[in-house]
């Protein structure tokens, strides 16, 4: 059977009495239908884990108490930013769940010339929260403790001036490159722009800051299918899953 994992904002300990968050309670309570003496695992994002049981259930909170520290990592040893295009209806949900389950480290939205999502001012914000909380359920799912971080909205432009890797892919269907192995680097930038692709002059920007131009293969993968084939290449190559033999 498989162990409850919960995330937390709060800073754990052994021992610790937790009031856990309203969210989490309710899943636990209601959704999972837990009670007194049932355990789970729970994680705050500095790394390991501690197994916790329930002491306490009431309609808004459970309280539980934990026992000690796990040290236990699930992290790629390979670093990856994904700076990807907001995308239309559940798209960008998609693309931040299973990036995340895949293993990148940090994700940021962005605006280029082809994006047809308009997000700004408390809207955007909101979506910054929300695919947050999706990266951090995907993280209870798939067994890490340290959820990747989702950066705010930003104009390719800006993301292109601030970001730093010891690689950096520009991913579109055009480019005459495909990722092979050599000198492994622990650290990658991959670019993915929207449903329309990104403008040429937008792929010359990437390229004049650095960014190799990359195709994965002869067909157009759609804009939330090429990050994760991507991001599954890109490990495989230097990261934690293992090359087919």
């Amino acid at each position: 059977m498989r162990t409850t994992r919960i995330h937390t904002t709060q800073r754990l300990g052994p021992g610790a009495v937790v009031l856990l968050e309203p969210e989490p309670s309710r899943h636990l309570a209601r959704a999972l239908r837990l009670g007194v003496g049932d355990t789970l695992t729970l994680f705050d994002g500095r790394g390991g884990e501690y197994p916790a049981e329930i002491t306490a259930v009431d309609k808004k909170q459970v309280q539980v108490v934990t026992g000690e520290h796990v040290q236990c990592e699930r992290e790629s040893p390979l670093d990856i930013h994904l700076g990807i295009a907001v995308s239309r209806g559940d798209r960008m949900d998609w693309v931040v769940q299973k990036a995340t389950e895949l293993g990148v480290t940090a994700l940021t939205p962005l605006l280029t010339e082809h994006t047809g999502v308009k997000l700004s001012g408390e809207r955007a914000g909101k979506k910054i929260q929300h695919w947050q909380q999706i990266a951090i359920s995907a993280c209870e799912q798939c067994g890490r403790n340290r959820p990747p971080v989702v950066h705010a909205l930003q104009a390719q432009s800006q993301w292109l001036a601030s970001t730093s890797a010891e690689q950096k892919f520009v991913l579109h269907h055009r480019a005459t490159a495909h990722a092979h192995a050599g000198l492994a680097p622990t650290s990658i930038a991959l670019l993915v722009g929207p449903e329309g692709g990104l403008s040429e002059a937008e792929i010359s920007a990437a390229e004049q800051a650095g960014f190799a131009a990359l195709r994965l293969g002869p067909r157009v993968l759609r804009t939330e299918t090429a990050p994760l084939a991507a991001i599954a290449i890109l490990q495989s190559h230097w990261g934690d899953m293992p090359p087919v033999k």
